[in-house]
């Protein structure tokens, strides 16, 4: 008997080759597993960003349901994209004191609804304010009139907020909207601003509350929309963040700004199936508070303050 053929018959060896062979299997199965739905929030991102260059800093500040995001730019300017409910100033004007901000340069309100307008008024009144940005959308409501008002009342202008219009354009550090492409939308929503900010080789997209007709629309208008972060646009709702345009982002990370128990029910459940499967990570405001995304030009670091 050779020794090759010994060593075959030899029960050790067969058993060895069994169990090295379920060893193989379990890992190769191990390297395909979807996280359960249900799994937690992540609290924080692991990248890790060097400290040795300006960063980019966008913070989006748990107002409950509602939208308000702070961005802080490489050369410490200042943007506020929308500013919450009625009575988020009392929230919003403190947080920013407290990052030291004395001037916000860019003011943006996406749209005219009440939750992403509500505190403007006071953040105009009481901020030193450089341009606005709002989009061609109308509201009959007191708390737009009040917005209007607190602009005039400073000798502000309101600059047109629509698809091609570039607030920032340097080398390194551009901010452009995306959308509102229309002129005529049956609702305020898809009247959204649509923001994308791009530092280096970071992207951020800011949707608002746009839903599905914008989202089309951007899309046909041929738009790099690919972001490493999106903020989801209308809270979270089914009637927004389309498969295909989710696709088209196809983000590592997520936010919702959305209020605990809120009598919406955002976020919604197929918005966040979506988001799951397609493995992004999720960041919510109900769950995580104030989230924060710093970037660095090359990786992004989130985390939530919970």
């Amino acid at each position: 008997m050779r020794g090759g053929d010994f060593l075959e018959g030899s029960g050790h060896v067969k058993f060895l080759k069994s169990f090295i062979l379920s060893i193989c299997i379990v890992l190769l199965t191990a390297c395909n597993v979807t996280p359960p739905q249900d799994a937690p929030t992540p609290t924080s991102s692991t990248t890790v960003i060097s400290s040795a260059v300006p960063m980019l800093t966008v913070q989006f500040i748990d107002v409950g349901q509602g939208d308000s995001i702070l961005i802080t730019l490489p050369n410490q300017q200042h943007m506020l994209v929308d500013a919450g409910d009625l009575g988020s100033e009392h929230i919003l004007v403190p947080f920013i004191e407290k990052q030291g901000v004395k001037k916000i340069d860019y003011v943006i309100a996406t749209h005219p609804h009440a939750d992403h307008i509500g505190g403007m008024e006071q953040i105009i009144k009481h901020f030193e304010i450089g341009k606005v940005y709002m989009p061609k959308a109308t509201a009959t409501s007191k708390t737009y009139e009040a917005v209007l008002q607190a602009i005039k009342a400073k000798g502000l202008t309101i600059a047109q907020a629509k698809a091609g219009v570039s607030v920032i354009d340097e080398q390194a550090l551009q901010a452009t909207f995306l959308a509102p492409i229309g002129a005529q939308y049956e609702g305020l929503n898809d009247y959204s601003a649509v923001l994308k900010l791009r530092y280096q080789d970071n992207d951020i997209l800011l949707m608002g509350d746009a839903e599905k007709t914008s989202e089309q629309q951007i899309l046909a208008s041929g738009a790099y929309v690919h972001a490493d972060l999106i903020k989801i646009g209308h809270h979270g709702s089914h009637s927004s963040s389309s498969p295909a345009f989710m696709k088209a982002v196809d983000p590592k990370y997520a936010v919702i700004s959305s209020g605990k128990s809120n009598r919406y029910g955002h976020p919604h459940k197929p918005t966040l199936d979506l988001l799951t499967k397609s493995g992004i990570a999720i960041f919510r405001s109900d769950v995580d508070g104030t989230i924060t995304a710093t970037c660095d030009g090359k990786n992004i670091v989130v985390r939530g303050e919970k």
